[in-house]
Parts: C-alpha cells; sequence; structure tokens
C-alpha cells in the first residue's frame, strides 16, 4: 500500500480543501480543519490511494517475479486473490466515504477508482497515455479535497493540471528504475518539474492567491526536487532514477503546502508541510517506487 505515498495522498486533499476555503471563504484561516467532512475526505483518498497500489502489485504481479521478487505478492507472502479482495474493499472504502461528504466528492472519487484501475491495468506500459492517466488520478484527488465546497470547483478546475504535470514528470522518469533511462525522457520529465515550480509562483495573479505566504514553500520545492532530476538527466542510471522518483514521490507533500499557504496561509501550509517527515519516516520502512 505504500504508506509513504499515502501521506502525500493526505497532502493533496488539504491542499484543495484550503484552496477551496481561501477562495470562497466560508471558513476562516483554519475552520475547514475542524469540519468533519475533511476527514471523511482524508478516509477516502486512503482508499483510493491504496487501493490503486494494491491493485498495481496485482497486475504486475507476473512482471515482479522477475523485476522485483522481494514485493508481497512475488515473494508468496500474499495471493492475488487475497490482494484483490484487499484492493476492492480500499476503493470501496474510497468512494463512500466521499459519497457522504456529497454527491461531487462521490462522482470525483469514483472516477479516481476508474482512473487507477485503467493506469494498473494497461496505460502504465503507454509511454504518453500512462503519464497523463496517472497524473489526471492525482489531479482528481486534489480537487476531491476541494469537493469540500464543491462551488468552489468552478474555480479551481484548471489546478488539477498542476499534479497532472507534475506526476506525469515522475510517471516519465520511473520508466528506468529498473534497467536505466533515456536521457531524453529524463531531460523531458525534468523540464517539467521546473515548469510546475515556476508555475506556484505564476499562481500569484490570482487575487486570492498570496505569493509571500507561498514563496519559502516553493523555494524549498524546487531544492528539493530538481537537484534529483537534473542529476537523472545528466547519466539515467538506476541508481540516480529510483532516487528522483522518490524525491518526487514525496516532496508532492512540498508542492501542496505551497499551495495550501499560498490559498489560506501560512497556517494550513505548515500543516501540510508537518507530513513531510512522517511520509519520510514510512519511507525508511515501505518502498515507496
Amino acid at each position: 500500500m505504500r504508506p509513504a505515498n499515502i501521506v502525500t495522498a493526505f497532502a493533496d486533499i488539504l491542499a484543495g480543501a484550503s484552496a477551496a476555503a481561501g477562495t470562497i471563504m466560508v471558513f476562516d484561516e483554519i475552520g475547514f480543519l475542524t469540519q468533519p467532512s475533511l476527514y471523511w475526505l482524508l478516509i477516502s483518498t486512503f482508499g483510493l490511494y491504496g487501493g490503486g497500489i494494491v491493485f498495481n502489485d496485482v497486475f504486475d504481479a507476473d512482471l515482479d517475479k522477475k523485476e522485483r521478487p522481494e514485493r508481497a505478492i512475488p515473494s508468496g507472502r500474499v495471493s492475488k486473490l487475497y490482494a484483490s479482495i484487499l484492493g476492492i474493499l480500499l476503493f470501496c472504502i474510497g468512494i463512500i466515504s466521499a459519497f457522504w461528504v456529497n454527491t461531487t466528492a462521490g462522482l470525483l472519487a469514483t472516477g479516481i477508482t476508474f482512473g487507477a484501475l485503467v493506469y494498473d491495468s494497461f496505460a502504465k506500459h503507454h509511454i504518453a497515455f500512462g503519464p497523463l492517466v496517472m497524473g489526471s488520478c492525482r489531479g482528481g484527488n486534489l480537487l476531491l479535497g476541494a469537493a469540500i465546497i464543491p462551488a468552489s470547483l468552478s474555480y479551481l478546475w484548471p489546478l488539477a493540471f498542476l499534479p497532472v504535470v507534475y506526476i506525469a514528470s515522475i510517471t516519465l522518469i520511473s520508466r528506468g528504475e529498473v534497467h536505466g533511462g533515456s536521457k531524453r525522457t529524463s531531460i523531458l520529465a525534468t523540464s517539467f518539474v521546473g515548469l510546475v515550480t515556476s508555475v506556484l509562483l505564476l499562481l500569484s495573479f490570482l487575487d486570492v492567491y498570496t505569493l509571500v505566504t507561498a514563496l519559502p514553500f516553493a523555494i524549498l520545492f524546487g531544492v528539493m526536487v530538481l537537484p534529483a532530476f537534473v542529476s537523472a538527466a545528466s547519466d539515467p542510471v538506476s541508481g540516480k532514477i529510483m532516487t528522483a522518483v522518490k524525491r518526487g514521490v514525496i516532496s508532492l507533500i512540498i508542492l501542496n503546502s505551497a499551495l495550501a499557504a499560498g490559498f489560506a496561509g501560512l497556517i494550513p501550509g505548515l500543516i501540510v508541510l508537518a507530513l513531510l517527515p512522517l511520509s519520510f519516516l514510512f519511507s525508511k520502512v515501505f518502498a515507496v517506487t
């Protein structure tokens, strides 16, 4: 289930909810954090992300026998049947929890589930379609957080393109994790990361986004991610690519903290950033890639 990655999904929800609160201004700076709906959405993303990762291993079981025999299914510790049952249960938790909040959130959760299964089953093997589908799932997860105030989505939906581009960059470069990658693909992925970093600054053109508050988080994001991607692009060997992917996944929290700070203020940004040590801790114990 990749616990370190699930923590980054929590950050999506908090960032989306922060953006909604800052845009619609129904709550004060931290008022949305006390809403029960927010915690149902966190449970929802736990189920959606966990289910997607479990089915990733189900569909990859035969390939993992050759490339990653230490994983749960090829090692024999878990059967494909039990893993599939777990994945289905997690998806059900994700969808039901979202519908408990409102219909908009439920429909988004259903779409994310469909996208995750499409990616796991066949899209991941397509060089362009795979990153697009994976990124769309992550963009949908950000909007799932914003669905705490459904009216905000008519204004915030373009934000979904930010994680789409960022996750596409991680997905592109991750193709070389096992055997090394293509220099051209790694350079393209690095360019995408640079674009995302720039957009975090350009969002200041929105009236509801405060650059001064978001700037420290945006700088931290660039410092954490760009050097690892540049290193992998200059020498796309397996080890450097795995480092870039790991940094990229965990730094989703920093990306989300910049969004939360820009839209809702310093305190929401710091709350999201506080998930980073937890994700790092989990990454020491559980696989990230």
